[in-house]
């Protein structure tokens, strides 16, 4: 409940967040905050785990009905990846720009006592990877490739389209261009070139 009410102000303000704002939009006091967490820092550490983690975006992939045709299922997921990217790179970019450090300093272990974190990037690509096999599968056939390989291409282009700067002249694919790239390449007539 704390992380819910935090996530928005922290992707607002920043750092610059204070736990009496948190407090209201949680509808709690402030005393609240600190019986839940040590200190503000931890509060955002929170905040920052809540964005980047997959939890949230696994569940709208797996929502996905299998019965929907192929494009349809892959545009969903487009979209569904794209909302996680953006969330995740406000509340990152939000906290990065006003001083906060993850982990309270640059490179910084774990706390004392603290095991290292797992290879929780991995995890994640691999649990997304694995959430869009599973929307490819029910049409295995139709593929020159695995699907493993056709889900590796669609996140592929996918996460490069969000990392292309939007401008006039060379705006990134669309959703439905990236899913039509994918599904039947970019020639008018495939096997003319």
């Amino acid at each position: 409940m704390i992380v819910a009410a935090a996530l928005p102000l922290v992707a607002e303000y920043g750092a610059a967040v204070t736990t009496s704002q948190i407090a209201r939009a949680a509808g709690i006091g402030e005393a609240t905050i600190f019986r839940a967490f040590k200190d503000k820092d931890e509060v955002l550490d929170a905040c920052v785990a809540e964005a980047v983690g997959t939890d949230h975006v696994l569940r709208e992939l797996a929502a996905i009905s299998l019965d929907e045709p192929l494009a349809d299922r892959l545009a969903e997921a487009a979209e569904a990846l794209r909302a996680h990217m953006e969330r995740m790179g406000t509340v990152v970019g939000a906290l990065h720009a006003s001083g906060h450090r993850r982990g309270r300093g640059p490179g910084a272990g774990p706390r004392d006592g603290e095991d290292p974190p797992p290879d929780s990037r991995a995890q994640s690509v691999t649990a997304l990877r694995n959430a869009v096999i599973e929307l490819i599968e029910p049409d295995r056939t139709a593929f020159r490739l695995s699907p493993e390989k056709v889900a590796a291409a669609f996140l592929g282009l996918l996460f490069t389209r969000l990392q292309t700067p939007a401008t006039d002249a060379d705006a990134p694919l669309t959703p439905e261009e990236l899913i039509a790239v994918l599904l039947h390449g970019t020639l008018n007539a495939p096997g003319s070139a």
